[in-house]
């Protein structure tokens, strides 16, 4: 299951997961995006509790975006112990995004 961010969860979640977790940076008017959402629901389910999948609306949430220099969506930022380790713009693929997680 995906989880969505606001900017007051957001760094609790990051920071306190021992886990590793994908944060996707997304709009509802965005049509990559919209074809990033089902890939990123079955990561979150293959992952399980393996990893925190999470979402954060960029419309709703610019500061974030800005914060992480987010310019074009999806982007995707994998962070582990609290630093972006990885990240991918535009749409990207659920083997990809598993193979990340997973070695994260």
């Amino acid at each position: 299951m995906t989880i969505s961010l606001t900017t007051d969860t957001f760094k609790s979640t990051i920071l306190d997961s021992q886990k590793p977790v994908l944060v996707d940076f997304w709009a509802e008017w965005c049509g990559p995006c919209r074809t990033q959402l089902p890939i990123l629901d079955s990561v979150a389910a293959e992952i399980g509790e393996g990893a925190i999948v999470a979402k954060v609306n960029v419309d709703q949430e610019q500061a974030l975006a800005q914060t992480f220099q987010v310019r074009s969506i999806p982007t995707l930022l994998l962070f582990k112990d609290g630093k972006v380790v990885m990240r991918y713009t535009g749409v990207t693929s659920r083997d990809e995004l598993l193979r990340a997680l997973r070695s994260a």
